[in-house]
């Protein structure tokens, strides 16, 4: 069985939120992932937010880095490379 997960460094959020949380099945994830979105990004449970949550997971395990939004590289803007 593949693991799944859902990592919260992929979106920007107020609190710059680092919490990645991993499960070995979506009905499992989904129910951590909707009671963090409720209680730490203070979003209300419903429908959409499930929905929209399910989208988000991916299989395997959270990787130990992860770009910011709309970073295509690693690279800070400006350094140029060799």
């Amino acid at each position: 069985m593949t693991r799944k997960y859902i990592d919260c460094r992929e979106f920007p959020s107020e609190t710059n939120c680092s919490v990645a949380i991993s499960a070995d099945s979506d009905e499992e994830l989904l129910e951590v992932a909707v009671q963090h979105a409720v209680s730490v990004h203070k979003h209300t449970d419903s429908p959409e937010l499930r929905s929209a949550i399910r989208g988000l997971i991916h299989e395997g395990t959270a990787p130990e880095h992860v770009l910011p939004p709309g970073a295509s590289t690693g690279v800070p803007v400006g350094v140029r490379t060799h």
